[in-house]
């Protein structure tokens, strides 16, 4: 991934904190069937890897930048593609949207901006595993299931479901573990700007309200303006 030095971000846990606020990856693989990419929720075991930097971090710890948990139709070609290649890579994106020049107090004193684009965003390789396991299956989709759930005021089990009919639906499914060993992080919120330029995108993701909030902090805890 492109990295210019401001929007780089290397602490696992800031990473590890996006994956899991937004768990919906877009699975990569470059296997026999050329490239395949698809959407699915993950989970993500970080035991090891809590406090560490990523940067640091090569290919003979791998392990330590944490385990992507996942499952997909049985139907779907890709967890043979999985089977077929040694690495794979998972893109998460976190918050992001269009920045206009009208923000930018630059812009009512020389007019030579232009628009772009915020965003932030982990890119995590690893080597997949196929797990064609009941107990690992049950697991998964207990997790996954409680991962969501359990910000419901009354949360919804798996066991709430007839075990034969969740039976049934385990065997259309096939469990995916990734050991990552690389992973990088990206967060272009305005690093790059004069400061009275990031108050300006700041105020201006504001008044989009709800929407816009999520930005507007990145922002300014990117740009040292929070309040």
């Amino acid at each position: 991934m492109y990295q210019p030095s401001a929007f780089r971000e290397d602490r696992i846990e800031v990473q590890h904190a996006l994956m899991r606020a937004h768990p919906l990856g877009l699975l990569i693989t470059a296997g026999p069937g050329g490239l395949i990419a698809n959407p699915f929720p993950f989970l993500l075991d970080s035991k090891a890897s809590e406090g560490g930097d990523a940067s640091a971090v090569s290919d003979a710890s791998k392990g330590d930048l944490g385990t992507l948990r996942l499952h997909m139709a049985r139907a779907n070609p890709q967890w043979r593609e999985l089977e077929a290649v040694e690495e794979c890579l998972v893109v998460f994106q976190g918050p992001q949207d269009y920045v206009t020049p009208s923000w930018y107090a630059t812009k009512r004193e020389t007019g030579k901006v232009v628009p772009t684009w915020n965003y932030a965003t982990v890119h995590a390789w690893g080597r997949p595993q196929i797990m064609n396991d009941d107990a690992w299956l049950r697991r998964q989709i207990e997790g996954l299931t409680g991962s969501r759930e359990s910000l419901r005021a009354e949360p919804w089990q798996v066991d709430d479901a007839p075990q034969n009919f969740i039976a049934a639906q385990m065997r259309g499914i096939v469990g995916v573990q990734i050991s990552i060993v690389r992973i990088e992080g990206k967060w272009k919120m305005s690093q790059n700007r004069p400061e009275a330029d990031r108050a300006g995108v700041i105020a201006g993701f504001r008044e989009a309200g709800a929407a816009g909030e999520a930005i507007a902090t990145l922002v300014a805890e990117r740009g040292g303006l929070l309040k």
